[in-house]
């Protein structure tokens, strides 16, 4: 055997397979740990992905004063329809729709042949019964005259007194007859009963004319619109905050984007069992005329209220089977779903009534399937949306 070549020891063989499984075994650890690093990495995300992200803020509060808006209807302030009170034939009108009278001014007058013979025919039968009347008060004289000389007796004194006193009575009641048909005759002369225009002007002339009211169309309208009246039915919850002289701004269609001031009243004070709403009348001034009656409004009605609001958006409602619910996050980020009741829906902002305090942290945009106790992700401050106003 050569003498140059090395000779391994078996100590040394031994140092050197104990340093290679060291060396493995580090690797195996090494790899294991990476292992379960990367797993527990991996099994966290999972679960952050699993758990829903919402957005929470508490609900917004302020003083309970907003408007009501409903629709009404405007009437004017006085509004008289005239009938006739004779019969006959329109001889003539003199005003038209449109037409602005004054109190007594000539609508139209009526031509009554009629009423013009019953008025001569009662003249007549007064004429009559004061001339009986005047003879029988002649004899009754004289013959008390001969009472004194026994030339008559008492009954027959007695009996021309008395017819004296009937001659009287019918002259009396021709009298009354006479004023009936002559106050019937005024009544051809149709006037307006106060300021204001004529809306309606429903004859014309040669028309035949029916005496009373409500048989057949009125023969004018006339209205006051210098200040209107303005009725709208207010539902029975908003009933209490209704007070007399409360105010309210007016818009009509024709006017869009201008309002009119108006003030409250009075109120019916009662729930129409038909509406559930009470009728409340509001009063606005209408010098230039803008305001048409008979016409829509809406009416924006003031409704001031100290007790405090709490209101959410409405992409916070959890509408099912269960009723109307709001989803809340405690303080372990758990859900806690909370039954409610609304006050007013206002359209994106829904005003509670009940069943949340200011304190709660209610979600947004509840994600579906959501239950009580689930486990959820709240949305950084930073990220979060404006509390509702």
């Amino acid at each position: 055997m050569p003498s140059d070549v090395p000779v391994h020891s078996p100590r040394h063989l031994r140092k050197a397979a104990i340093f290679l499984l060291v060396i493995a075994l580090a690797i195996v650890i090494i790899g294991l740990v990476t292992r379960y690093l990367d797993s527990r990495k991996l099994r966290e995300w999972t679960n952050a992905q699993a758990l829903h992200t919402v957005v929470v803020n508490p609900p917004g509060t302020g003083k309970n004063a907003a408007s009501l808006d409903l629709p009404g209807r405007i009437e004017a302030y006085a509004r008289a329809p005239i009938y006739a009170r004779v019969s006959g034939y329109l001889k003539s009108w003199k005003a038209d729709i449109g037409m602005p009278v004054k109190t007594g001014q000539l609508l139209a007058e009526i031509e009554t042949p009629d009423l013009d013979q019953q008025l001569l025919q009662a003249k007549a039968d007064l004429a009559n019964a004061e001339s009986a009347a005047k003879l029988s008060a002649i004899t009754a004289k004289r013959w008390q005259a001969m009472l004194g000389s026994d030339a008559v007796s008492r009954q027959e004194v007695d009996e021309k007194t008395t017819d004296l006193t009937n001659k009287q009575a019918l002259v009396k009641s021709a009298t009354a007859n006479v004023a009936r048909y002559q106050a019937l005759k005024s009544f051809t002369r149709i006037l307006a009963p106060f300021d204001g225009i004529v809306t309606t002007r429903s004859t014309d002339i040669g028309a035949l004319i029916n005496a009373g009211s409500g048989i057949g169309p009125e023969l004018f309208v006339v209205s006051d619109t210098r200040k209107l009246r303005i009725y709208v039915n207010v539902p029975q919850n908003y009933a209490p905050s209704i007070k007399k002289g409360g105010k309210a701004k007016i818009s009509v269609p024709e006017h869009p984007g201008k309002f009119y001031p108006a003030t409250i009243e009075s109120y019916s004070q009662a729930i129409n069992a038909a509406s559930g709403a009470m009728l409340v009348q509001l009063v606005v001034n209408n010098p230039t005329g803008e305001l048409l009656p008979g016409g829509y409004a809406l009416i924006s009605l003031d409704l001031p209220n100290d007790k405090p609001s709490l209101s959410i958006p409405a992409s916070a409602l959890i509408f099912d089977k269960a009723g109307l619910r709001v989803a809340t996050v405690d303080s372990t980020n758990k859900t806690l779903i909370k039954q409610i009741t609304v006050a007013r829906d206002l359209g994106n902002v829904i005003e509670i009534a009940s069943g949340l305090t200011s304190a709660d942290r209610v979600i947004e945009s509840p994600p579906d399937g959501i239950e009580n106790g689930t486990l959820v992700h709240v949305a950084a401050p930073g990220k979060a949306a404006p509390a509702a106003k």
